[in-house]
Order: structure tokens, then sequence, then C-alpha cells
């Protein structure tokens, strides 16, 4: 949604009461609100921020313009949960009112450090040209909610990127705190800044030196990079704005990707044992994924489903995005793997055979198999004309392919209605939730997964199975 400036960065203060009202009214009108997976109270929701566990909760804050379906001025949105599958806003906010932040709370990440939540997170600051200034910076919460805000900025803008230098995430490697932050050179080239802590004091930042993680700077930016170690290797989690596609074959507008690691080298400020890049996920949206490492040792990612610089049929609502499910990974052979938590299991409802439906609530979870040798076309978001989101699994030459082109709203359209990946050609096992807007596929526990919205017409309620043999539950997930 295109708006002017004034209105994108007018203070909060500055919004009268009934104009919040007419958006919240306006929003309850959507005919595609979720059911399980959150979305924003008001306004754009995109990137997970602070993704933590803290005071015995998993906390996760969404950054959030909540005026309307567009990039203003940001705020973090705090919500916690129990379980990883029902987040609950508190009602804490960490508004854009200091003067390192005067122009926007930025993406950062969250860690509990003596029984208070460290919040590391980009001021965004413009001058009076509109020139920005990112700057590092930082506030403890409490157990209570209350955030105090850092007076002296931890990292400043380097001499060699640009303005664009954002999304600091700490971790803890060996009892040292370290952060990375993804930036831009001066040559317009993407790449990875490793900084530490002082004597283990947060509120003091040293650097490291720049990443290597066997990148070829293709991308003209890294954003949102995640370090998180499964089973003590190390995956690299990023968005690269611009990645050359001769380096990877993505369809969206920007991709979200991963490497998997041998091992960090700190002396040397590496990654070593880099391997290729690949798509974390193969769907039409999933961005900015955020993970940590659970006290536990588990770790743990959620995506913004949603993508910068697209328009959705929600912003007629003035409100857009929504956060994927939480996935814990793992490593098999070799293989990242992402599934929901298992709490997401207690949403079902009694399991039915899989068969042809006319009419769901569109919320719901599928568990099919489809046997090998085989083509299967399921149709879900379906009406009575079989049109819908068509999924097709070829277990005899090895491909999945989902296709939105006639499953409701049309958008994004310049980045194609198709999205596809490889399988083995075997038995093929599918777990897909369905979320009224949302879906959510994933093949064979985790190996591969698709993510995506379609904002179905009124009649499109139905599952069709199209062609070929598939069996399996179907599922309705309640809150």
């Amino acid at each position: 949604m295109n708006l002017p400036t004034e209105i994108r960065y007018r203070r909060y203060e500055d919004w009268t009461e009934n104009e919040k009202h007419k958006i919240i009214e306006n929003k309850a009108k959507s005919p595609w609100l979720a059911s399980y997976h959150l979305e924003p109270k008001t306004g754009l929701l995109n990137d997970p921020n602070g993704f933590s566990y803290f005071n015995g909760k998993f906390q996760l804050f969404y950054q959030n313009w909540p005026f309307g379906a567009a990039h203003g001025l940001k705020q973090w949105v705090h919500t916690e949960s129990s379980d990883l599958v029902h987040f609950k806003e508190t009602g804490i906010t960490l508004e854009p009112d200091h003067a390192h932040d005067s122009h926007g709370a930025y993406s950062g990440s969250a860690y509990e450090i003596d029984s208070k939540l460290f919040l590391f997170y980009t001021g965004n600051v413009r001058d009076e040209d509109w020139v920005r200034d990112p700057l590092q910076v930082g506030a403890w919460m409490d157990k209570e909610g209350h955030i105090e805000k850092f007076e002296k900025v931890l990292i400043q803008q380097p001499q060699d990127v640009t303005e664009h230098f954002r999304d600091p995430q700490i971790f803890d490697y060996q009892g040292q705190f370290y952060a990375i932050v993804g930036a831009q050179n001066l040559d317009k080239k993407g790449f990875i800044k490793l900084y530490k802590a002082t004597n283990n004091d947060v509120t003091n930042w040293e650097f490291v030196g720049n990443l290597e993680f066997g990148g070829t700077g293709s991308e003209y930016m890294i954003e949102c990079p995640n370090l998180v170690f499964v089973d003590n290797k190390p995956v690299l989690l990023y968005s690269p704005q611009g990645l050359d596609k001769s380096e990877l074959d993505y369809d969206n507008i920007y991709p979200n990707t991963y490497k998997i690691c041998q091992s960090f080298d700190t002396e040397n400020t590496e990654l070593v044992g880099a391997s290729p890049i690949y798509n974390l996920d193969y769907g039409f949206e999933a961005y900015a994924t955020q993970g940590f490492n659970a006290p536990d040792g588990k770790v743990y990612i959620v995506s913004w489903i949603g993508l910068p610089d697209i328009d959705y049929p929600t912003d007629q609502y003035d409100y857009q995005g929504a956060m994927s499910l939480v996935k814990e990974l793992t490593i098999k052979d070799g293989k990242l793997y992402q599934y929901p938590v298992p709490a997401m299991k207690e949403l079902r409802s009694e399991a039915k055979p899989l068969a042809n439906l006319d009419s769901t609530n569109n919320t719901y979870e599928l568990e099919v198999t489809v046997p090998s040798d085989s083509k299967t076309e399921l149709i879900l978001f379906a009406d009575q004309e079989s049109n819908g989101l068509k999924i097709t699994i070829n277990t005899k030459e090895g491909q999945l392919l989902v296709d939105r082109s006639s499953a409701g709203q049309q958008y994004a359209i310049d980045f194609g209605r198709t999205r596809q990946c490889d399988i083995d050609p075997s038995e093929t096992k599918l777990n897909i939730f369905v979320d009224k807007s949302i879906f959510e596929i994933f093949v064979n526990d985790g190996e591969k997964v698709f993510t995506g919205r379609v904002f179905p017409n009124q009649d499109q309620t139905g599952i069709h199975i199209q062609e070929g043999q598939i069996s399996g539950s179907y599922f309705d997930l309640g809150v």
C-alpha cells in the first residue's frame, strides 16, 4: 500500500482515537482473519523480533506499523507463549520514542541476562534531508514488562558500510556473547559483521571481523542473519536480497536461505565447511526467519509470512502479514529439517479419513501419504469447478508443484503463480496446515517446506482429490 511519507511517519501520539477505531473496524471486516496464526492487532506485521525464552515463557515480538498495511514508523509488539502455539499480546510495546530510534524500532533479537531480557535492535534515525543513520541500540525489559532503553549507542555505523546496516542477533557461543549484523558494503554488496561483548558486558561491543561463510557477495544486502547451533553445527539463516539466480534458483522477490556449517572459528571469523546455499522455504512467502537456541538446546524458528515490497489483498482492510508456525530445527543425514512443535497436535479434533469435501472452514490439517510411482493432484480452497490451490505430487519423477493461479484473489503475479521443488521418487508424506488464507506444507516431516498465502473467494472452501491415489487423515484445528 502506497501512502505518503508524512502519514507513514506521523508520530503515534498524533493519531486520534477515532482514526484508530476506524482502522480496528475495517480490519474486523476481513473474510480472511486467521485462526491459529499470529496476525497484527492492526496494521502491518513484518519481521519476527526478540524470539527468546525469558521468565519461564517464550517471548516473541513482531515488527509493526499499527496504522495501515504499509511500512512506516515501526514499533515492536510483545507476545508470549508457554507452548509455542498460542501467542498472546501483553500490551507491551517497544515504541520509536527515543532519539536513537526516532524513525523506527527496526529488527533485532533478545537474550535473558541476569533476570532481565536484553533487547538488541536497530534504531532507524533520519536527518532533515532524510539521510538514514542506522544505530544498533539496546534496552532492558524486566519481568514486569517495563522497558528501559540505553542512552548510549552500542554499535555505530562503520565506515565501510552504507546506510544498510541492521538486524543484530545476539547469541552465546561457548560462554561468550557474540552478535552478527547484516550489512551492505560501499560497493553495494551484502556481507555480515561479527561483534563480541567486551568482557561479556552487553553494553559494550567490539568488532571482531567480517564473517566468512562461503558467500559470493552476489547479493546487494543481507538481512536478518541468524546463527543457531543444531547438534553443535552452526546453521546460518539469512535473507540475501538481490542474490544472483545462478547461485540459487528462487522465484520470490527476495529469498530466505540457509547454510549448514561444520564449526565456528571465532579467531578467524569464519564458519568453517559451509554447505552450498539452500532455500529455507520453497513457497511463495516466508522471509526474515528468526531462530534461537532454547535453554534446553532445542532450536526454534519462526518466519514472517509476507515479503517486502508486495501488496496483499488484505491491504484494503488496513492490515497485512502473519507469523508462520513455530518450527523445530533438526539435522538428519546432513539435511536441515523443520517441523511444527509438538503442541500443534493438541489443536487437532478427531481424525477423519481424507475424502472429497465441498465445504470446510478452511482451518484444518491434513496428514496424507502419496504412494511411490504415482502422480496425485490435490486441490485445496476448492470450489465446485475445482478451482483452488493445486498441489501436484509426482512420486514417479520426483517433483512437488504448488499452483495458486486459480485460487481466489491474485496478487504478486510478476513473480509467478507456481512453486516447485524436487522430492525423492518414493512414497511421500505431507502435513498440510490451512488457516483461512495461509498454507504451510511439510514434506516428509519437514525435509522441504512450502509456505504461502491464497485469498479464497467465498465459495472456495473445499478439498478435492482430483487425480491419483492419496490416503490419510483430516483434522479440524481449533484454538
